[in-house]
Protein backbone atom coordinates (compact mmCIF):
# COMPACT_ATOMS: atom_id res chain seq x y z
CA UNK A 1 0.00 0.00 0.00
CA UNK A 2 1.04 3.15 -0.86
CA UNK A 3 0.60 5.49 2.58
CA UNK A 4 -0.24 9.38 1.34
CA UNK A 5 -1.37 10.78 4.70
CA UNK A 6 1.19 8.73 7.27
CA UNK A 7 4.86 9.40 7.20
CA UNK A 8 6.34 5.70 7.83
CA UNK A 9 10.26 7.01 7.56
CA UNK A 10 9.16 9.56 10.77
CA UNK A 11 6.88 7.23 12.66
CA UNK A 12 9.92 4.66 12.65
CA UNK A 13 12.32 7.64 13.35
CA UNK A 14 10.43 8.49 16.40
CA UNK A 15 9.89 4.56 17.51
CA UNK A 16 13.67 3.47 16.96
CA UNK A 17 12.09 0.90 14.35
CA UNK A 18 10.01 -0.47 17.68
CA UNK A 19 7.13 -2.35 16.50
CA UNK A 20 6.19 -2.11 20.23
CA UNK A 21 6.67 1.20 20.59
CA UNK A 22 4.67 1.50 17.19
CA UNK A 23 1.50 0.21 18.35
CA UNK A 24 1.44 2.08 21.49
CA UNK A 25 1.83 5.27 18.77
CA UNK A 26 -0.85 4.09 16.84
CA UNK A 27 -3.53 3.21 19.69
CA UNK A 28 -2.64 6.53 21.60
CA UNK A 29 -3.26 8.48 18.10
CA UNK A 30 -6.63 6.82 17.32
CA UNK A 31 -7.80 7.72 20.79
CA UNK A 32 -6.73 10.88 20.66
CA UNK A 33 -7.96 12.10 17.09
CA UNK A 34 -11.50 10.79 17.95
CA UNK A 35 -11.97 12.34 21.28
CA UNK A 36 -10.29 15.62 19.86
CA UNK A 37 -12.65 15.58 16.73
CA UNK A 38 -15.78 15.46 18.88
CA UNK A 39 -14.09 18.07 21.10
CA UNK A 40 -13.79 20.15 18.15
CA UNK A 41 -17.35 20.04 17.24
CA UNK A 42 -18.65 20.40 20.54
CA UNK A 43 -16.69 23.67 20.73
CA UNK A 44 -17.38 25.08 17.52
CA UNK A 45 -21.08 25.17 18.41
CA UNK A 46 -20.69 26.68 21.58
CA UNK A 47 -18.36 29.43 20.05
CA UNK A 48 -15.95 29.14 22.18
CA UNK A 49 -13.07 29.90 19.60
CA UNK A 50 -10.24 30.53 22.30
CA UNK A 51 -10.43 26.85 23.38
CA UNK A 52 -10.67 25.60 19.70
CA UNK A 53 -7.66 27.07 19.19
CA UNK A 54 -5.73 25.12 21.96
CA UNK A 55 -7.49 22.10 21.01
CA UNK A 56 -6.05 22.40 17.09
CA UNK A 57 -2.83 22.92 18.58
CA UNK A 58 -3.18 19.90 20.73
CA UNK A 59 -4.35 18.13 17.40
CA UNK A 60 -1.61 19.59 15.89
CA UNK A 61 1.06 17.68 17.92
CA UNK A 62 -0.91 14.39 17.70
CA UNK A 63 -0.37 14.15 13.90
CA UNK A 64 2.35 15.42 13.58
CA UNK A 65 4.05 12.28 15.62
CA UNK A 66 2.71 10.55 12.37
CA UNK A 67 4.40 12.88 10.05
CA UNK A 68 0.94 14.12 8.87
CA UNK A 69 2.97 17.68 7.60
CA UNK A 70 0.55 18.86 5.71
CA UNK A 71 -2.70 18.89 8.19
CA UNK A 72 0.11 20.20 11.20
CA UNK A 73 0.43 23.35 8.70
CA UNK A 74 -3.35 23.39 8.58
CA UNK A 75 -3.95 23.01 12.24
CA UNK A 76 -1.73 25.46 12.99
CA UNK A 77 -3.39 28.19 10.55
CA UNK A 78 -6.54 27.36 12.45
CA UNK A 79 -5.04 27.42 16.38
CA UNK A 80 -3.95 31.08 15.16
CA UNK A 81 -7.13 32.24 13.72
CA UNK A 82 -9.28 30.58 16.40
CA UNK A 83 -7.28 32.00 19.34
CA UNK A 84 -8.25 35.64 18.02
CA UNK A 85 -11.75 34.43 16.54
CA UNK A 86 -10.61 35.41 13.03
CA UNK A 87 -12.54 33.78 10.12
CA UNK A 88 -15.40 31.36 12.07
CA UNK A 89 -16.63 30.41 8.62
CA UNK A 90 -13.77 28.34 7.69
CA UNK A 91 -13.45 26.54 10.98
CA UNK A 92 -16.26 23.49 10.30
CA UNK A 93 -13.93 23.35 7.16
CA UNK A 94 -10.54 22.59 8.71
CA UNK A 95 -12.40 20.24 11.27
CA UNK A 96 -14.00 18.37 8.31
CA UNK A 97 -10.71 18.24 6.80
CA UNK A 98 -9.12 17.01 9.97
CA UNK A 99 -11.62 13.74 10.52
CA UNK A 100 -11.27 12.93 7.16
CA UNK A 101 -7.19 12.93 6.91
CA UNK A 102 -7.04 11.22 10.30
CA UNK A 103 -9.56 8.57 9.50
CA UNK A 104 -7.67 7.54 6.43
CA UNK A 105 -4.49 7.48 8.32
CA UNK A 106 -5.89 5.46 10.60
CA UNK A 107 -6.86 3.02 7.80
CA UNK A 108 -3.14 3.54 6.46
CA UNK A 109 -1.90 2.87 10.39
CA UNK A 110 -3.71 -0.26 10.47
CA UNK A 111 -2.48 -2.41 7.46
CA UNK A 112 0.89 -0.98 8.51
CA UNK A 113 0.49 -2.87 11.47
CA UNK A 114 -1.07 -5.31 9.91
CA UNK A 115 1.66 -6.32 7.57
CA UNK A 116 3.34 -9.74 8.56
CA UNK A 117 6.90 -8.36 9.67
CA UNK A 118 5.73 -4.68 10.92
CA UNK A 119 8.96 -3.67 9.42
CA UNK A 120 8.60 0.33 7.83
CA UNK A 121 9.90 0.85 4.91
Amino acid sequence: MDYKFINTEYLDSVSAGDPEIIVELVSLFKEQVIEISEEMQSLLAAKNYRLLGLLAHKAKSSVSIMGMDELAVMLKTFELQAREEKEPQLYESYIIRFRTETKSAIAELEDLLNKPSKTIE
